[in-house]
């Protein structure tokens, strides 16, 4: 999972597999004409729901527990009017297309990361990728890390038998979606869900405008409007805390109460900002906030070396030459030739140099090798704190040339991401039963799928809900609703290297080195045995303090009310909870998509519309 902030998921034992004669593979064969078209329709949905999820909460919940329910009710749908019920290895393919489509989305991090630089002037940034371009990154940067990544799967999944808990989750889930009376009640949960989730958006922000009679958010007192302080009645926002859990939820509550209750007065009467608002304050609350998450994510990385250095000394040439069940001489010659293709593009349409290229290309693969390492053993995907690294690398070999130090940067992390988090699907894979090699082929299908959908997308939720403040003819400002924080970290992170210190506002420069204190502290503190649990996450609290408590709220709601539920009826809540939080964050981001997508067409077409 991207930026995964998610709790663990609960273990193997806690779910009740379907006895082995309910399913047989003569029965239930894998790749079927239903299994790919299925495939296809849920990489696209996702590819196209993801980037606002990513940019409006800053991370990414687990999709591959919602690409097997909305893989499961449309085989299910399907095997309705043909009579035959599909099975598990069916469904497999469908989520593995799904959650790699969704790795292509959560890449918008990226292109909102370029439009903030592009929106300081001061920089001297341009880099405006069009829909096309930005379909031929996504895609050939995705399909280098999944061929990269065939090699490795029988090392981490079969040898060392890493956790990958996010692809047990998924894997279990398949189980106990292949049991009718079971998968009954929870598709019954994440459909209703949906419904309702989808139905607040629309009677929010739908059209026609007569409907829209049940409020976006509350806002606390007179300066909460200019702030985004207040509660946002958001079922997308309350669902991911039903999924992250209150550890993470607390800590963004933290963040948020810093950032947006305590600092905004501060600031103002110490002449640091101009005045107490959202686009003012934020300015200068993003570099505590930076600090935080790099030296949070850098620190907890270092701390990992023992785990970083079995990486490397525990891979023997057998399991690099041993290619399973996908020939390694498909991924020599694929990778080889996709090479050339990123090398030639990134001339071409961005002008930066091959060797450039080149030199990302090549460190994409230790980064992805300690990226799934990582992720394996601990659920955490450090995507941003791995692109913080090369941006550092690239500021060095590129010194002021903040073009190339962003989009090489974001090139060998998009390699890397697309690479250690395939491995999941590798890891359900195994728990079902599925072929690695059709797993393979649907993962190459679906990084086109998702990247098609990324660049279509992405444009219209930019246009529509905004990812900088853009100031309008008539002179008013439109704020932006898409906050984006990693964005926000990876644009100001590249501006710092750079321009230096002298970028930061007043005061911003210290906040900047206690935040970098604070959360390596803390990611120390989270090292040693049983403390982890009494300390709060400096990735949440940067989040935190880079959402509007707009966003915020709903999410800390989310988060008790798991953990109450889960006190008062644990069964019921490991049971329901994941269904139901997967419909409120589906439905909503379906729908936002689906509005947006009206406006752009009534702007293509001047029907007028909003």
């Amino acid at each position: 999972m991207p930026e995964s902030a998610q709790r663990h998921p609960a273990p193997p034992s806690a779910y009740v597999a379907p006895p082995p004669e309910a399913f047989s593979l003569e029965s239930h064969p894998e790749l079927t004409l239903r299994a790919v078209l299925v495939a296809l329709v849920v990489a696209a949905v996702i590819g196209a729901s993801y980037p606002l999820i990513v940019l409006k909460l800053g991370f990414g919940p687990n999709i591959s527990v919602v690409s097997a329910f909305f893989g499961y009710m449309a085989l299910s749908a399907i095997g309705f009017f043909t009579g035959t019920r599909a099975g598990r290895l069916e469904n497999n393919l469908v989520q593995t297309a799904g959650t790699t489509a969704g790795q292509s989305g959560f890449m918008c991090v990226v292109l909102a990361a370029f439009d903030m630089l592009n929106a300081k002037p001061g920089l001297g940034f341009s880099v405006h990728l069009s829909p096309l371009q930005t379909f031929l990154w996504l895609s050939i940067a995705g399909l280098l890390g999944v061929l990269a990544a065939v090699p490795l799967r029988r090392h981490f999944i079969e040898e060392e038998e890493l956790a990958f808990p996010d692809g047990v989750a998924a894997g279990q889930t398949l189980l106990i979606l292949d049991d009718p009376k079971q998968a009954k009640r929870r598709t019954r949960m994440l459909g209703f869900g949906l419904l309702a989730s989808g139905a607040l958006t629309w009677l929010q922000t739908g059209l026609p405008k007569a409907i829209r009679f049940v409020p976006e958010h509350l806002y606390f007192g007179t300066g909460g409007s200019l702030l985004k302080m207040g509660m946002g009645w958001s079922l997308l926002s309350f669902g991911s805390g039903l999924l992250v859990g209150l550890r993470v939820m607390v800590s963004m509550g933290i963040g948020m109460i810093v950032a947006w209750l305590i600092l905004p007065g501060v600031l103002l009467a110490h002449g640091a900002v101009a005045s107490a608002t959202m686009g003012e304050v934020i300015r200068w609350v993003m570099w505590p906030a930076t600090g935080m998450l790099v030296a949070g994510g850098l620190t907890s990385l270092a701390l990992k070396w023992r785990v970083i250095a079995r990486t490397f000394t525990a891979l023997d040439m057998k399991s690099l030459a041993d290619g399973e069940e996908f020939p390694i001489r498909w991924v020599l010659i694929g990778t080889s030739i996709l090479a050339v293709a990123l090398c030639v593009l990134q001339y071409v349409s961005l002008g930066l140099p091959v060797w450039i290229t080149a030199v990302a290309i090549l460190l994409s693969l230790p980064l992805m090798l300690v990226g799934t390492r990582v992720l394996g053993e601990t659920n955490w995907a450090p995507v941003s704190a791995m692109a913080n690294l090369m941006q550092g690398v690239f500021a060095v070999l590129a010194p002021g040339h903040l073009p190339t130090n962003m989009i090489a940067s974001g090139m060998s992390g998009s390699i890397a991401a697309n690479g250690e988090h395939l491995m999941q699907d590798y890891k359900a894979g195994k728990i079902v039963g599925s072929s690695p090699r059709l797993l393979t082929y649907l993962q190459l299908i679906a990084v086109p799928v998702g990247a098609a959908a990324v660049s279509l997308v992405y444009p219209i939720l930019r246009e529509r809900y905004g990812v900088v403040d853009r100031t309008l003819a008539d002179g008013s400002v439109k704020v932006a609703e898409l906050s984006s924080p990693i964005s926000v970290k990876w644009a100001g992170f590249a501006e710092l290297l750079s321009q230096g210190l002298d970028v930061l506002p007043k005061g911003s420069g210290w906040a900047l080195l206690v935040g970098c204190l604070i959360g390596a502290a803390i990611a120390v503190g989270e090292g040693r045995p049983g403390l982890k649990r009494f300390l709060p996450s400096p990735t949440g609290i940067g989040i935190g303090m880079l959402i509007p408590g707009i966003y915020v709220l709903p999410m800390l709601l989310g988060g008790i009310t798991q953990a109450v539920w889960k006190r008062v009826s644990h069964r019921s809540e490991e049971e329901y909870s994941t269904a139901l939080a997967s419909g409120f964050i589906a439905g909503e981001a379906l729908v936002s998509v689906i509005l947006a997508l009206i406006a752009a067409a009534a702007l293509t077409f001047g029907l007028g519309g909003s």
